[in-house]
């Protein structure tokens, strides 16, 4: 069986929720594929920092929302209003 007859069996990606890449990610793609193996590894670094900035980013926010029941209290209440209205 030849590759094109396996592909032709395979269910399409669109109906497994695979999107197709946009131009700005193809460009990209093409621009990572002409660099140095040297400069693809310092490529494949700052995504990696960009990842994990997002993902302590996103750490924060969470805690950040799940705190504001626990100080509901200590910010809402008569004794500080008057902070609340400066």
């Amino acid at each position: 069986m030849s590759w094109r007859d396996l592909l032709r069996r395979r269910p399409s990606w669109r109906n497994q929720g695979v999107r197709a890449m946009t131009a700005s990610e193809k460009a990209l793609i093409e621009k990572i594929k002409q660099l140095p193996p040297q400069r693809v590894a310092e490529v494949e670094d700052f995504v990696d920092f960009l990842r994990a900035r997002e993902s302590e980013q996103h750490l924060t926010r969470s805690a950040t929302k799940a705190s504001e029941p626990s100080f509901a209290a200590v910010w809402d209440n008569e004794d500080d209003a008057v902070y609340d209205r400066a």
